[in-house]
């Protein structure tokens, strides 16, 4: 676990207000950073009425990439403990893990992952 208030990177949906709001209850004050090491893919939302409800095919997701220079760019949010199991429950169902990472700004954030599983 990380020390201090959670650090939580998005580079995708949880960038947006109206799943800060349903997730959170709230609107998340951030800021930009971004993922050095890794690039932007996509996982295909197999569930027909999942990928109905989301409203696109595809999740989000960044794999590592160890060409120079590359990154992922997103939004910093400094979140509570509760929140970032909130987040957990959300990114739970596209089958992604939370993991720890150093962002192009030096912080310490958690970002999730898809697992494959």
């Amino acid at each position: 676990m990380l020390p201090g208030m959670p650090q939580l990177f998005s580079y995708g949906t949880l960038q947006r207000e109206d799943v800060q709001l349903s997730t959170f209850g709230r609107l998340l004050r951030g800021h930009a950073d971004a993922l050095p090491g890794f690039t932007t893919s996509l996982v295909r939302i197999e569930d027909p009425d999942e990928a109905a409800a989301a409203g696109r095919t595809h999740y989000d997701n960044v794999v590592r990439d160890a060409r120079p220079g590359s990154a992922v760019a997103g939004t910093l949010f400094e979140i509570t403990d509760a929140e970032l199991i909130a987040a957990d429950g959300y990114e739970r169902s596209a089958s992604y893990e939370r993991v720890t990472v150093v962002l192009a700004s030096g912080q310490q954030a958690w970002v999730y992952v898809h697992t494959g599983g």
